[in-house]
């Protein structure tokens, strides 16, 4: 029996693979190897996908975050509201200028910032509010954009598993005044190496990171602030020039794949990933729930059907951040989150026969 793998890169690279092929070739051929004329088409055209006008490349997602806050004037002093449920470099980000990271727990239907908890966690030194599109479905952006009018604050969405996701028929990444997006190999738009982009309406944002990414010089040599160097790589912006333009078919081929698990599972009493109505899901993620997930994930593996987690251990409780104060049991709705989740094999290029090996073994298992 052939295993059913979580997630298979290499089956995408062969549908494109010349056109691929032929982009890459064409910058080692100009040589544009750092920014250059393919990541500016690619920052083009991400925007226009994203109904967004400015999209700033750079070379992870994590430095797009990083970005965001630098260009919102976010420090040392300052907090920044957001949540536990998501990957660590969310929270390290915020770290990373020197501010502090404050949690609110997720709402539990679909793992995203409840924000019903926004406004107690307000404090004179919060400037930013970050939700995290997580697994692929927008935060509940209305409220906390309500709360960040209300209070002066900056909002800065965290579209890393997010790319094509839609909120009340509105593009992620354009709601707040920054969306910040992973181009990690494993993401619905994933280059071939690291990238990221940090989007925005504001022009002088879009200045300000466009400076902060490359040295702080608006012209060679002329260092205007402390900078860094967060540029994209020639060749993935080429990557992600040929790879966005099947981004929607793909979309569309996960969300298929969503709808056939959610009727097989749903059926046989299997809680798994749902949608809101009024955002458009791009399943990045996959998610199912169990009380047993060691016994569930060893089933599934008997049966060579890959499974992954997403995630084990919530940010408020990684030694990294013991230093916050947090512990067990501050966040119920995120901690529930981490020890019932598994994610099932979930890509463009999976066949619905094995969407259905898969479901079926799910069901004999849980």
């Amino acid at each position: 029996m052939s295993t059913v793998k979580f997630l298979d890169l290499q089956a995408q690279y062969q549908s494109i693979k010349q056109e691929v092929d032929e982009a890459v070739l064409g910058v080692l051929a100009t040589s544009a190897y750092v920014l250059g004329p393919a990541v500016k088409a690619f920052e083009e055209d991400f925007a226009k996908a994203h109904d967004v006008a400015e999209a700033v490349a750079c070379n992870t997602g994590t430095s797009a975050i990083h970005l965001a806050l630098l260009a919102a004037g976010i420090g040392a002093g300052d907090e920044v509201i957001t949540v536990s449920m998501t990957f660590t470099a969310t929270v390290a980000a915020i770290s990373y200028t020197g501010a502090t990271p404050v949690f609110v727990d997720v709402d539990p239907q679909n793992f995203t910032m409840d924000p019903a908890q926004i406004e107690a966690k307000i404090t004179p030194k919060t400037k930013a509010i970050m939700p995290v599109h997580l697994y692929g479905q927008a935060a509940d952006m209305d409220p906390i954009m309500a709360i960040a009018k209300k209070h002066g604050l900056i909002v800065i969405e965290d579209a890393a598993q997010a790319h094509l996701a839609t909120y009340k028929g509105k593009p992620v990444g354009g709601i707040g005044d920054f969306g910040c997006f992973s181009f990690y190999p494993g993401k619905n738009l994933g280059a071939y190496g690291e990238g990221g982009a940090t989007t925005t309406n504001n022009p002088e944002f879009a200045h300000k990171m466009r400076l902060l990414r490359d040295w702080g010089q608006a012209r060679k040599y002329h260092h205007e602030f402390l900078a860094y160097n967060y540029r994209m790589d020639g060749i993935q912006g080429a990557v992600l020039g040929v790879k966005l333009k099947y981004l929607d078919g793909w979309t569309e081929g996960r969300r298929a794949h969503a709808r056939r698990y959610q009727d097989l599972l749903g059926a046989a009493g299997v809680e798994c990933a749902t949608e809101v109505a009024d955002r458009r899901h791009v399943y990045h993620i996959f998610s199912i729930f169990t009380g047993d997930r060691e016994g569930l994930q060893k089933a599934l593996g008997d049966q060579d059907i890959q499974t992954g987690i997403h995630y084990p251990i919530p940010v408020h409780l990684q030694k990294a951040y013991e230093g916050l104060g947090y512990k067990a049991g501050d966040f119920p709705v995120t901690e529930a989150v981490a020890s019932r989740q598994l994610s099932l094999p979930m890509f463009s290029e999976l066949t619905m026969e094995e969407v259905e090996r898969v479901a079926a073994a799910v069901i004999a298992a849980y």
